[in-house]
């Protein structure tokens, strides 16, 4: 048997394509609010950023959450959701502090 490929997801921030275990998935629930889903398996439609604040900053500069989840993102929820992502990345350890305290 051979062995199985690893699924492979593109960052919405800076478009690099990367393991899907290195990414974590933003979801349009199907209710249709937007949630972070560090488990990957979430029914809805998805988008993926890599583990850093900056491509997540600039994905949320060019808006490409609103068209990869093809819904509309507001300021309270990417308020939400960037509270969520960092929550996240320190559970993964791998959150990095931009003022460079650790």
């Amino acid at each position: 048997m051979r062995p199985r490929k690893p699924a492979i997801r593109t960052c919405i921030g800076c478009g690099t394509s990367e393991d899907k275990r290195e990414v974590v998935r933003f979801v349009r629930m199907p209710d249709g609010t937007v949630e972070v889903d560090p488990t990957g398996k979430a029914n809805g439609r998805g988008a993926y950023v890599h583990t850093s604040l900056e491509c997540f900053e600039t994905a949320i500069r060019k808006r490409k959450f609103t068209s990869a989840l093809r819904t509309h993102v507001n300021e309270d929820d990417i308020g939400r959701l960037r509270a969520e992502f960092e929550r996240v990345l320190e559970t993964r350890g791998t959150f990095d502090h931009e003022d460079g305290d650790a």
